[in-house]
């Protein structure tokens, strides 16, 4: 039989408990700031600070990291490259209006955030396939089998 143990409590004085609420006051009440080379100061907001240090950890990772407006205007070679696909595919898809696009001559021109907001729909698209087939496969009891090598490549 499992003995229980009861949780202990730590005793803390009423000194150090003043002495937390006010680190976690101040915590929450700091500013990030930047500071530039000439000491300039600039505040930023808790958003901006958020993003920079999701940036930094990605390059510290070694993660190649790459900022667009949102308006910027891809080809359709730099958007295929970006979606992993040949140019002619990716124009049979501006054509059946999958991704939106404008003419600029006789040139297509993508916005970024229709390209990128195509590829999170393909990769979320392909993410729910792959988890329908292996939840099929678990149902039926077939997820963990190894194949046959008698039946490879039939």
């Amino acid at each position: 039989m499992a003995q229980s143990k009861a949780a202990s409590t730590v005793e803390i004085s009423p000194k150090e408990h003043k002495e937390m609420v006010d680190t976690y006051s101040k915590l929450r009440e700091a500013e990030a700031k930047l500071i530039g080379p000439d000491g300039r100061t600039e505040i930023l907001p808790n958003n901006l600070y958020s993003f920079l240090l999701r940036l930094l950890a990605d390059l510290r990772a070694g993660q190649s990291v790459t900022l667009l407006q949102n308006r910027h205007e891809f080809t359709t070679i730099e958007a295929s490259k970006m979606l992993g696909m040949s140019r002619q595919f990716l124009v049979r898809l501006l054509e059946k209006g999958e991704i939106p696009f404008h003419m600029v001559g006789t040139h297509r021109r993508m916005y970024a955030r229709d390209v990128l907001a195509y590829r999170a729909k393909r990769d979320l698209s392909r993410r729910k396939i792959l988890d329908d087939l292996a939840r099929a496969e678990y149902e039926e009891g077939l997820y963990d089998q190894v194949p046959d090598e008698s039946s490879a490549g039939q």
